[in-house]
């Protein structure tokens, strides 16, 4: 009988859906599987998550907990209920700075953490690369590791208790026990199955033929990274069993349990000082990777806070990211391999001192050729983003092989590595496969990433085979299977293999002790399916090839560049952590509203097409319809998944079918239906601000649509451009659809600011930037227009005669989408010409690191400027050239606003349907910044939608750095 879904919802205080479009977007995570769950819940409480266990186990069904959905091991696939604690079990509960612990619910986000506990100089010790999403109860399931293991070790190191609701529905508190508690759980317990629990685990452990076999098989005790199975051997180590050792406490086997045990629904863990205020990192450059093994156990003499290990393909593949490549600026060359050694002191001289010594060893021992020492904190942190990027950015990497979960995550002790690295080699040459080389050497864990395609049948059988010969080199050496991404059901089935049949069931024993119905997680880590079975691709399946208006052959068609996305969840960000990506996600915290959660459905009803047109699906016009086409994710996501690009095409192919929405064609035909409204000018701005008129176009009544100015900007000019006195240079100005109709202010104090500053203007004959038509996915029409741009500028627009623009979003539509847009024969045009498009401030900041401007020409008065930077120009170029501009006259103070998206986004915020959300983006960094700005202080922000946001979010009014400019002019 199907179970009542209706019913348990009407019982939680949280959210369920059994929707196809949620089940979805959570069928699959950052590993190769995929899985449709019965239905999707989001529990607000442990009520909640009481009532969830309680209609599984009546149900006969499953759980699967689930946080940032970051798992490489399939650990939150499943066929039952996905419990999703990220939305809304993140509180901070309590914070004891005297004896150092905190007590979380489970979905708080673990940078988020950090940044709390920073202010009382304390931090949790584990960190992942996936800090900046990832959730601590998802950590304590995996029992994660991170950079820092070499000092800080695992999760299992520093959880001190866990509240937790087991399988029959009841509660319990996990800690440390002594011997005289431990003894009252197994008698006179009223709680019946936490009594069963202990009685298992005792009668397990105090056998002395499982004791020796445990101590026997399990891996080598040196080696800190190991997590296969159940942590028994580290139990067994307690002073229960093993004298002289620390106290009981199963919190030790929760970590690395994947949720297939009990439910956590509160964490207490320790945590530790911050480290030396001094640090630094020491990035070896190695002509091979078999140097960099030998550096390595160099380095660790020394006492390192962290060693990550980067190969030359994950190098290579951050020059193909907008953001990551801007981090390699310390890479000198193409390094084979690069050691990322992290050094903590209490002093400058004591950094200094240990980074000398070790380079002159390394040298000694003819190991490397460059080792700058990196230090200041946003240097560090750049650095580190760029290692922390390896897994995104390997979905660079062309082709349909990628590189696959599966072998990534085995340690063998570090001294036992240049021998193990050798080995798997001779398995590479023999399978003729290539492999990827990156993360955590200093404790024996590298992430080996071998590039299979499985949608070829060949090669799934080829990953069975490797992983089965690898299974065999890790058994060799002594080695984890898991070092900290935990076995799921890819390194589950190789349990019994490397542990050994009994203590397999030793392990089998514990999971059916705590969850007899198998309830939590089944498939996980015990009774596993087939590593080859529920694959998010189906072997031997064509991949749809589509006809498409955007030039997708760089990976090789459309559906391929929505395969970029590898489920890595870099764009779950919160506005705490920073960055743009992805607005709509920071305000909601939904699953569906992320880069991700859209890559997936297009994905899904793509591949899995049941029409006969492949784009007639409105639930991908629906998931769609909220990407605000910021860019951010083209390029913070390190796989440069570009889903304004995608939605564009998508939607161009959908109106095909259905037809262009009215306000859609209003929205994109703006520009031209302005020139025809400037004619009635005032009585055009009166009835586009009549509330009548808003509702019939489905325009929030709360906004304030942009007036049409006086004079167009190309009227101004008709009687001619002033002329400077004595002429620089030529610039083209670019008469943007927004400057020339909405602010032609803006532009004629850019035409005299640039005669002021000696350079003579020039309008060239243009179309509008076609920037309305891509937002609203006309697609064709925006391809018609770049093509006439391309042709109309592409012999007068060189190095010295650039195209200049104010609106970032127009301007930068030469740099990136032309090149995508017009045809093969004029695209290296489209590329030279959109390497001479520059934004306004970025033209005037290379002028002025020429010397070209002289700082006498601008005031001497002191003012304070907030800036905020465009989406777009962040993403395709950098808002580094407004700061300079900005800060160019003498006493002119710029900071930037730690914002991502305004929330206007073009058209977005002034449709009805998204007016809420708009506000809500501008609300998390945007609108307070503004509000508590003194009242002298200039907000500037480059964008015309996000002036129009920031006034309509908090009444001020916000300049274009052009007018910040003239208004400094001596």
């Amino acid at each position: 009988m199907k179970p009542d879904f209706d019913l348990l919802k009407s019982q939680l205080e949280g959210d369920l859906f059994t929707d196809n479009v949620q089940r979805v977007l959570y069928s699959t995570d950052a590993s190769q599987y995929k899985e449709m769950p019965l239905a999707v819940t989001r529990p607000k409480n442990k009520e909640d998550i009481k009532k969830i266990i309680d209609f599984a186990r009546r149900n006969k069904t499953s759980i699967i907990p689930r946080g940032a959905g970051t798992s490489l091991a399939g650990q939150v696939v499943g066929p039952g209920i996905v419990v999703d604690i990220s939305k809304y079990m993140n509180r901070i509960i309590e914070f004891n700075e005297k004896e150092n612990y905190v007590i979380i619910e489970p979905g708080v986000v673990l940078a988020e953490l950090n940044q709390f506990l920073a202010k009382y100089g304390m931090q949790f010790g584990p960190e992942t690369s996936t800090a900046n999403r990832c959730v601590v109860g998802g950590m304590l399931g995996n029992n994660s590791c991170g950079l820092h293991s070499l000092v800080y070790g695992s999760v299992r190191e520093h959880i001190l208790e866990v509240d937790a609701v087991l399988s029959d529905g009841s509660e319990t508190v996990f800690k440390a026990l002594t011997k005289e508690e431990f003894k009252a759980k197994l008698n006179g317990n009223p709680n019946q199955l936490e009594k069963a629990i202990y009685e298992n685990i005792n009668e397990l452990l105090s056998d002395s033929d499982n004791q020796t076999e445990i101590r026997e098989k399990f891996p080598d005790p040196k080696l800190t990274r190991r997590n296969m199975g159940y942590a028994i051997d580290v139990l067994l180590g307690s002073e229960i069993y093993t004298d002289g050792g620390e106290t009981f406490n199963f919190c030790k086997l929760l970590a690395g349990s994947e949720g297939t045990l009990a439910f956590s629904t509160k964490l207490k863990l320790n945590v530790i000082p911050l480290p030396p205020k001094h640090k630094g990192l020491v990035c070896a450059h190695f002509e091979t990777l078999e140097e960099s093994l030998h550096g390595n156990l160099i380095a660790l003499k020394y006492k390192p806070t962290a060693i990550e290990l980067m190969d030359d393909p994950v190098m290579q593949a951050a020059k193909q990211n907008i953001e990551q490549n801007k981090n390699r600026w310390f890479v000198k060359g193409d390094p084979g391999a690069m050691l990322m050694i992290e050094f903590s002191f209490e002093t400058e001289e004591e950094l200094n001192a240990t980074a000398e010594a070790l380079e002159k060893e390394l040298r000694e021992a003819k190991l490397g050729y460059h080792y700058p020492l990196i230090t200041g904190a946003d240097n560090i942190k750049r650095v580190w983003a760029l290692r922390t990027a390896g897994l995104g950015l390997l979905s660079n990497i062309p082709g349909d092989r990628k590189g696959v979960p599966g072998i990534e995550d085995t340690a063998v002790h570090p001294e036992y590595l240049p021998d193990y690295i050798a080995d798997f080699k001779k398995v590479l040459k023999k399978l003729e496969l290539e492999s990827i080389y990156y993360a955590h050497i200093a404790t024996g864990e590298i992430h080996f990433r071998p590039l299979i395609n499985f949608k070829d049948p060949g090669d799934v059988a080829l990953f069975n085979t490797l992983m089965n010969e690898v299974a065999a080199l890790v058994k060799k050496y002594k080695g984890s299977m898991s070092g900290e991404h935990g076995d799921g059901r890819v390194r589950g089935k190789f349990i019994p293999y490397m542990l050994g049949e009994k203590n397999y069931e030793l392990i089998r024993s514990v999971k059916k002790a705590w969850d007899p119905n198998n309830i939590f997680n089944p498939g996980k880590i015990v009774d596993t399916p087939e590593i080859t079975e529920s694959l998010r691709v189906i072997p031997g399946k064509a991949i749809p090839e589509f006809e498409t208006n955007f030039d997708f052959s760089n990976y090789n068609g459309y559906f391929r560049s929505i395969e970029k996305c590898n489920g890595s969840g870099d764009c779950r960000k919160s506005d705490k952590i920073g960055g743009t990506l992805c607005p709509t996600f920071m305000a909601t915290r939904d699953e569906d509203k992320s880069t991700r959660g859209r890559a997936n459905i297009l994905r899904e009803f793509l591949y899995n097409k049941e029409k006969e047109q492949a784009f007639d699906h409105k639930e991908i016009y629906d998931i769609l319809d909220l990407c605000i086409s910021c860019k951010a994710c083209k390029s913070e996501c390190p796989s440069n998944v570009d889903m304004a690009k995608l939605k564009a095409e998508f939607l161009q192919h959908y109106y095909d079918i259905h037809g262009i929405p009215l306000r859609s064609k209003l929205i994109a035909y703006l520009p031209r239906l302005n020139k025809l409204a400037m004619v009635f000018r005032p009585i055009s701005n009166m009835i586009m601000n009549l509330s009548v008129t808003k509702n019939m176009i489905g325009f929030s009544t709360k906004r304030n649509v942009p007036a049409l100015s006086k004079i167009t900007l190309n009227r101004w000019t008709e009687n001619g451009i002033p002329k400077p006195e004595t002429s620089k240079r030529t610039v083209y100005l670019f008469n943007d659809e927004f400057t020339n109709y909405n602010e032609s202010d803006i532009g004629i104090k850019a035409i005299l600011l640039l005669t002021k500053l000696g350079y003579e203007v020039k309008i060239p004959a243009t179309k509008e930037s076609g920037r309305t038509f891509l937002s609203k996915g006309l697609v064709k029409t925006s391809k018609k227009i770049a093509s006439e741009n391309v042709n109309l500028l592409k012999d007068i627009i060189l190095e010295e005669s650039p195209l200049v623009g104010i609106e970032p979003s127009a301007i930068l539509a030469f740099r990136d989408e032309y090149p995508d847009l017009v045809a093969d024969n004029l695209q290296e045009a489209a590329k030279e010409l959109g390497k001479n498009a520059l934004l306004f401030e970025e033209f005037l900041a290379t002028e002025i690191d020429k010397g070209y401007i002289d700082q006498s020409l601008f005031t001497n008065e002191e003012k304070h400027i907030l800036l905020h930077g465009h989406c777009q120009q962040k993403a395709v170029a950098s808002t580094d050239p407004s700061k300079k501009v900005l800060s160019f006259p003498k006493n002119y103070a710029i900071k930037e606003i730690p914002s991502g998206c305004c929330g206007m986004a073009g058209s977005f915020g002034y449709q009805k349907e998204h007016y809420e959300l708009s506000m809500k983006i501008g609300e998390m960094v945007l609108f307070p910044a503004v509000r508590n700005a003194n009242v002298d202080t200039i907000i500037a922000a480059p964008g015309t939608s996000c002036r129009h946001q920031i006034k309509d979010g908090t009444g001020k009014k916000a300049l274009h750095p052009v007018e910040v400019l003239y208004e400094a002019l001596a």
